[in-house]
C-alpha cells in the first residue's frame, strides 16, 4: 500500500518542527498533525520568554563567567538527583544534554539565525552545597525575539518544505489512536475538526466534521505535557510536595490536556517519572487573560522579601529565583496554597520580569530603545506597570500599615498579623548596617552584585525595604501556577519509544515535553530554567536525524 508519507509528526510545536526539518532538509516526506489551527504553529515554545540553558559559550566570557562541562554537569546531577531504576535512559539523556549544551548547541542555533541578549541571566541559583541543586553561574541565555525568535527560523523552514511539497500541514486534525500492526506502529487514525476562527491561545472548538486515517513509516509524538489538565495534575501531584492545591493557574492553553500521552500509553509505551513536574509559585493572575485560568509568572531578582500566608518568612534558601521545587513544597506544606512578596518601587523597577513574549515587547519586538529603559527608567516596564495598576494581586501603600490591611483583605481570612511582618522587615532593614550580616538574603543579594550582568540590571542596590525614597511598598500576592511535566515517554537515545517491557516500539519516537525532553525525563525532580525550550531542540533534533538516517 502506497504510504501518505514517510514520517508523521503529532504536534506542530517546537520539538515537532525541529525534527521536521531535519527530515524535509534531507528529503523525507513528512505529514505534520496538529489538533489547533495553524495559528499555532509553534505551540507553547511561542509564549515563552525564549531562555536556553547553554554552557561555556561567548556571551558568558565576554561577562566574566568561567563555565566548563565539568560544572555544568555537577550542577545538573545534584539538582536532577536521579534516584530511580527507570532513571537509566533519563541520565542518559542528561548526560548528552549538556554535553550537546556545552559544545554545539550555541554555535548551531546561530546557524539557524538566533541570537541573544548580550547579559546572560542567572536563574535557580541554588543556596545549598556545591554538589545541590542550582546553577553555580549564570547560564540563561535570552532569544533575542523571545519566543517567536527561537520558533521563527523552524517556522519558515516548514513554509519551504511545504512549497517544495515534502511537508503537509494537517491542522485541526485530532489523532485517536496509534495503529499497531504486529508490534510496529503503522500510521494514526483520529478525527477532523471544525475550522477555527480562535486566535492564539484561545480555545477552539472541539466539534467533529470527519474522520482521518494515515499511514507512514515512522510516527513521532511531540505533543506537549498536562499543565492545563488540572485534574491531571493533581492526579500525579507527589505527597513529597504536600498536598495538591486547590486553586491553580495555568501557565498554558487549555488544549495541553496530556491525551496524547494517554493514547501512546495504550499502544504499549512506558510513561515514566509522571509525579515528576514543575510549576512555579510566583503566578499571578493575568488581567487581560488569552486562556481559561491563564497566570503569569513573574521572573523575579533575589531582594523581594517572600512570606508565607500567615506571615511567616520563607527559610533558607527559597528566595525569590533560588529553588522552584523546593519553594513549591515548603508552601505546600504550610496549609495553603498562595503566599506573598513584600517589596518597593525601587526592587520591582529593577528586578521584576514577566515570563512570556507578550509581556515583553520590547525584547520580542528587538527594539533596543525600549529595552535601555529597563536600566535607566524610573519605572518597571510597561507590562510590569500595568499588572501593578490592574492586576487583583498587587498592592500599593505609601506606608506597611495599610500594605498589610490591602494584603488581609484580598483573602477570606485576614491571616496576617502587621506586627509580626513589622518585625520581620525590620529585623532586615538593620542588618544593612555593616558591610557583613547574618541575614543570608542579604548576603545573596551581595553576592548576586559580584556579577555584572545583576548588577546593571537584575539586582537593585541593597536599601532598606521601609526607605520612605524607595518609592511606595508593594505586596503581590502569588499562586502556584502549572507548567511543564518533567516525566513522560521513556526513549532511547536515539528517540524511540519504548515499550513497556523495555525494548523500542518499531516506528515510534518522541521528543519535547512528551518524552520528558529526552528519555521520559532528563530533568530528574528539579531543572536548572531554560533547558525546556532546549530540551526541545535538542530532543526533536535527535530523533529527526536518526529517523532520517534509518531511512535513507
Amino acid at each position: 500500500m502506497k504510504l501518505d508519507a514517510d514520517v508523521l509528526i503529532i504536534g506542530a510545536g517546537l520539538a515537532g518542527l525541529v525534527a521536521t526539518h531535519e527530515l524535509t532538509s534531507k528529503g523525507i516526506k513528512v505529514i505534520l498533525l496538529d489538533q489547533e489551527g495553524d495559528q499555532h504553529l509553534g505551540g507553547q515554545a511561542f509564549w515563552s520568554f525564549g531562555g536556553l540553558f547553554m554552557v561555556d559559550t561567548p556571551l558568558q566570557r565576554r561577562m566574566g563567567i568561567k563555565d566548563s562541562l565539568d560544572l555544568a554537569l555537577q550542577d545538573w546531577m545534584g539538582t536532577a538527583g536521579f534516584d530511580r531504576a527507570e532513571d537509566y535512559w533519563p541520565r542518559k539523556w542528561a548526560e548528552a544534554y549538556v554535553h550537546f549544551a556545552a559544545t554545539e548547541k550555541y554555535s548551531w542555533l546561530r546557524q539557524h539565525g538566533l541570537r541573544f541578549f548580550p547579559i546572560v541571566g542567572w536563574a535557580e541559583r541554588g543556596g545549598y552545597n556545591a554538589t545541590g541543586h542550582g546553577n553555580s553561574v549564570p547560564r540563561f541565555h535570552v532569544t533575542w525575539g523571545t519566543g517567536p525568535g527561537v520558533v521563527g527560523p523552524f517556522v519558515q523552514y516548514a513554509k519551504e518544505a511545504s512549497k517544495k511539497g515534502l511537508l503537509q500541514c494537517k491542522f485541526r486534525h485530532r489523532v485517536n489512536e496509534l495503529v499497531v500492526e504486529n508490534n510496529v506502529v503503522k500510521g494514526v487514525r483520529g478525527t477532523v475538526l471544525t475550522p477555527t476562527q480562535a486566535a492564539r491561545g484561545e480555545k477552539s472548538e472541539d466539534t467533529v466534521i470527519g474522520d482521518f486515517y494515515f499511514e507512514a513509516q515512522t510516527v513521532i509524538i511531540t505533543s506537549g505535557g498536562i499543565g492545563a489538565n488540572h485534574d491531571l495534575v493533581r492526579q500525579n501531584w507527589p505527597a513529597r510536595l504536600g498536598r495538591a492545591p486547590e486553586h491553580m493557574l495555568s501557565g498554558v492553553p487549555q488544549h495541553v490536556d496530556g491525551r496524547m500521552l494517554m493514547i501512546a500509553q495504550q499502544a504499549g509505551a512506558h510513561l515514566i517519572n509522571p509525579d515528576r513536574m514543575w510549576h512555579y509559585t510566583e503566578g499571578i493572575k493575568n488581567w487581560a487573560p488569552i486562556w481559561q485560568d491563564h497566570g503569569i509568572r513573574i521572573l523575579p531578582g533575589p531582594s523581594s522579601m517572600w512570606f508565607d500566608a500567615k506571615g511567616q518568612r520563607l527559610p533558607v534558601p527559597l528566595y525569590p529565583g533560588f529553588d522552584t521545587l523546593g519553594t513549591l513544597q515548603h508552601i505546600m506544606h504550610t496549609g495553603y496554597d498562595y503566599s506573598w512578596f513584600i517589596l518597593n518601587q525601587k526592587i520591582i523597577k529593577k528586578e521584576f520580569a514577566l515570563s512570556g513574549s507578550e509581556q515583553n515587547p520590547d525584547l520580542t519586538n528587538k527594539e533596543w530603545k525600549q529595552v535601555v529603559k529597563r536600566v535607566f527608567g524610573k519605572r518597571a516596564t510597561e507590562p510590569v506597570e500595568a499588572f501593578k495598576e490592574n492586576g487583583e494581586d498587587f498592592i500599593v501603600a505609601d506606608n506597611l500599615r495599610a500594605l498589610v490591611d490591602g494584603m488581609n483583605q484580598l483573602t477570606p481570612t485576614p491571616l496576617l498579623r502587621f506586627e509580626d511582618i513589622e518585625k520581620e522587615i525590620l529585623a532586615r532593614d538593620r542588618e544593612l548596617e555593616n558591610k557583613f550580616c547574618k541575614d543570608a538574603q542579604i548576603a545573596a543579594i551581595r553576592n548576586a552584585r559580584q556579577y555584572l550582568g545583576d548588577k546593571l540590571i537584575r539586582t537593585a542596590p541593597l536599601h532598606p525595604l521601609l526607605d520612605p525614597t524607595a518609592g511606595p511598598l508593594i505586596a503581590v500576592r502569588l499562586h502556584i501556577l502549572t507548567r511543564k511535566t518533567l516525566g513522560g515517554l521513556e526513549t532511547n537515545l536515539d528517540g524511540q519509544v519504548l515499550h513497556v517491557q523495555g525494548q523500542p516500539i518499531s516506528g515510534l519516537y518522541a521528543a519535547g515535553e512528551a518524552a520528558g525532553f529526552g528519555g521520559g525525563g532528563m530533568h530528574g525532580y528539579r531543572a536548572l530554567e531554560g533547558s525546556f525550550l532546549g530540551g526541545c531542540l535538542f530532543s526533536g533534533r535527535v530523533a529527526g536525524r536518526h529517523i532520517a538516517h534509518s531511512l535513507k
